[in-house]
């Protein structure tokens, strides 16, 4: 008789449990399907777990951008970048690129660069970092000057494990940090 009871109360227990996760992910998925990519003057750089030294002023100048993934007016992920026509190997040779990259603009219709940088993303929620990694692939595909989206990463098993997840490619190892390209 208390076998029957234990079998029950673990029958219970998992249709429950059962029911729990399939409810988590159909709220993951209503999430990411709502989720559109938006371009965003600032963000709060101490939430930033890469390059929280960089200030706002840093990531909007010289052409530099920041782009969120936006669901019910909330922010969930964040990407920062620059635009150059070099792949830089340190955060001083992303700050010279990127500002000769623009300065060169001005002779060329104000198209910054042909390669995009990301120097650093974050997730807020679970599932943000590789839709922000989609999204801006998506952009940079459609655009008329972009052709590369390279990383900027720092040397940690996070960012490898991150970056070769969400299928790029490793095409530096510096001292300092690493570049992976996203290609398809």
């Amino acid at each position: 008789m208390e076998e029957k009871k234990i079998k029950t109360r673990i029958k219970e227990k998992f249709q429950k449990n059962k029911q729990i996760i399939g409810k988590q992910i159909i709220d993951f998925f209503d999430w990411v399907k709502g989720a559109e990519l938006v371009s965003l003057e600032k963000c709060d750089t101490s939430e930033d777990p890469v390059r929280p030294e960089l200030d706002n002023k840093f990531r909007t100048s010289h052409g530099r951008k920041i782009f969120g993934v936006k669901y019910k007016n909330e922010i969930y992920a964040i990407m920062c970048f620059a635009f150059t026509n070099k792949i830089p190997k340190t955060v001083e040779e992303l700050d010279i690129f990127s500002k000769d990259a623009f300065l060169q603009s001005t002779l060329r219709d104000h198209q910054v660069g042909k390669i995009a940088i990301a120097y650093t993303v974050w997730s807020k929620k679970k599932g943000g970092g590789k839709l922000i990694v989609k999204e801006v692939f998506k952009m940079i595909k459609k655009s008329n000057h972009l052709n590369r989206l390279v990383t900027l990463s720092p040397l940690t098993e996070m960012a490898t494990k991150f970056h070769l997840r969400n299928k790029a490619t490793l095409i530096s190892v510096n001292e300092t940090t690493q570049n992976f390209e996203y290609i398809n």
